[in-house]
């Protein structure tokens, strides 16, 4: 479908937005890498669930009057907002159980509701009919698979070892692909003319430098942080760009109208 004659920029959701999908996503993606990492210490999670935590907080800033926020569980057969709200939830659950005892099924449960989160994040976008670039269906394995590079990315930061490097490439290929088919399915140029930069920051930075990264990381351990924080960092930008700057409203047209008296 092709843009009305004035689409305009949305105004509704600004930096604070943005900053639920960057710190939310990617502490909710560490959440689910920190299943698959033998790591022996609570960092990982606690830093997920305060990344999770400022994600939300950012997005309580938008709100006018701060108290009526109870309100996003009033609809949760309706709203994915409220789903996403259910979704944390049950993260800070059992993400606090796990943290207390340190149970392989509190674990679990904490990244099946990690991924809930998330997927709920990528229907909210997707959910937008009126913006072409949220509403495309692509844009849900996106935001998934971004997701989980960013957390992969600081999993290897807390225990960089062959298992969680195996884990972060798998995770930058899938990013890559997603965003490939992302990019395929939008056809208006506005939009691809506000994505591109970031969708080849994405690829080119946070995608084949991180690979080529991990290959030297054989011979220089360090090269490793490097390349997690060059996915942690576009994938960021990347989010950034696709709520604030990429998010162009359909626009309208009006069919001309009949003369009068005529049919």
């Amino acid at each position: 479908m092709s843009y009305g004659p004035r689409p305009w920029q949305q105004t509704n959701w600004d930096w604070r937005a943005a900053a639920n999908f960057m710190l939310g996503g990617t502490g909710a993606g560490l959440i689910i890498a920190a299943g698959f990492v033998q790591d022996e210490t609570h960092y990982p999670v606690m830093l997920a669930l305060a990344m999770v935590a400022a994600g939300l907080g950012a997005v309580w800033l938008e709100i006018g009057r701060k108290l009526r926020a109870i309100h996003v569980f009033f609809n949760p057969f309706t709203s994915w907002m409220t789903r996403e709200s259910l979704a944390a939830v049950i993260l800070f659950g059992f993400g606090i159980a796990h943290l207390a005892f340190r149970q392989p099924w509190t674990q679990f449960a904490a990244a099946l509701a990690a991924f809930a989160f998330v997927y709920c994040q990528a229907r909210i976008l997707r959910g937008a009919k009126g913006i072409p670039a949220w509403r495309a269906p692509e844009v849900v394995p996106l935001v998934l698979a971004t997701s989980l590079a960013e957390g992969a990315g600081l999993a290897l930061l807390f225990e960089p070892d062959s298992f969680a490097l195996a884990l972060f490439v798998a995770a930058l290929i899938g990013r890559g692909m997603a965003w490939s088919g992302y990019r395929a399915a939008l056809k208006q140029p506005a939009i691809l003319a506000a994505l591109d930069p970031a969708g080849k920051a994405l690829i080119q930075i946070g995608t084949l430098v991180p690979l080529a990264l991990v290959l030297g990381g054989i011979f220089l351990p360090q090269a490793a942080i490097l390349a997690a924080i060059a996915a942690i960092l576009t994938g960021w930008w990347f989010k950034f760009v696709l709520v604030t700057r990429a998010a162009l409203n359909q626009g309208f047209a009006l069919p001309q109208l009949p003369v009068r008296g005529t049919r």
